[in-house]
């Protein structure tokens, strides 16, 4: 059974391989994707990323498989491209990232103990500390292989977490807190020169306070999103089922109908709305 599987996936992979060189062929392929390069494809390879985490977040099992198709053919491109300029290919990439796994993963790969994920994540950590130090000759910054492609909230985060493992970091989570406080006060005291610098330094606090409460602050923030946009959704049908006019309502109408919504709703998880 194993091996058929084997046998369905690599030659599912192997149609897809050839659908994208036929895509890139520089005489019979598609001219959009013959034009493209890495640069211009990223933007595409991030959106996918994102609608991949949306689809497992509305718990649609079709939509995922659809959306990670989307992304493997991200990878698939990324490598075709890379082939044609002689740098790598999708072998290559799929090796270089199944030896890092194996690598990483020690007491899965080699004869090393690991009793809980609280170990591996300390292990893993120190193995990319490791292949950090190897690098040393390349690296200059403990910060230098944070990506900057990385949504700005996702970014603080990990800015904050990798200056935190040298010893520059609040000792807790109410010392973020504090510097928010901090913060807000300085962005209420801003002239309009400096209101972004200092907005700035306080959405980066806020990161971090997420951070030191375990919380992912790019994925918090997707469900304050997603929460409002469900919200604003109802106060709509809401308002229309009753004839009203949005752009007309005030804003005590609108406050009602925000209420009504929020009342409506069932409680999450833990009863928070």
């Amino acid at each position: 059974m194993t091996d058929d599987i084997d046998a369905k996936a690599k030659a599912s992979l192997a149609r897809l391989l050839e659908v994208m060189r036929r895509l890139r062929d520089p005489a019979n392929g598609c001219p959009w994707d013959r034009e493209q390069d890495f640069a211009s494809i990223a933007p595409y390879t991030i959106e996918e990323a994102y609608e991949v985490a949306e689809a497992i977040a509305r718990g649609e099992p079709g939509a995922l498989e659809g959306e990670l198709g989307d992304l493997l053919f991200q990878v698939v491109f990324h490598a075709q491209m890379g082939a044609e300029r002689q740098w790598f290919d999708f072998a290559s990439v799929a090796d270089s990232i199944a030896n890092k796994l194996t690598a990483r993963h020690p007491h899965v790969f080699a004869n090393v103990r690991i009793d809980s994920a609280a170990d591996q994540t300390r292990a893993w950590e120190e193995h990319k500390a490791r292949e950090r130090a190897a690098r040393a000759s390349e690296v200059t910054s403990e910060l230098a292989d944070v990506p900057l492609a990385l949504p700005a909230l996702s970014r603080a985060a990990k800015l904050g977490k990798r200056a935190g493992r040298v010893g520059f970091d609040w000792p807790d989570a109410k010392g973020v807190r504090a510097k928010i406080d901090e913060e807000l006060r300085e962005t209420d005291e801003a002239n309009s020169a400096r209101r972004a610098e200092e907005l700035g330094d306080l959405l980066f606090a806020a990161a971090n306070w997420a951070r030191h409460l375990e919380v992912d602050p790019e994925e918090a923030l997707r469900l304050a999103n997603a929460k409002f946009e469900r919200r604003f959704r109802a106060m709509e049908a809401l308002a229309a089922k009753r004839g009203s006019v949005l752009k007309t309502l005030t804003p005590a109408a609108w406050d009602e109908l925000w209420n009504e919504v929020k009342t409506r709703e069932k409680p999450g998880p833990e009863g928070v709305q």
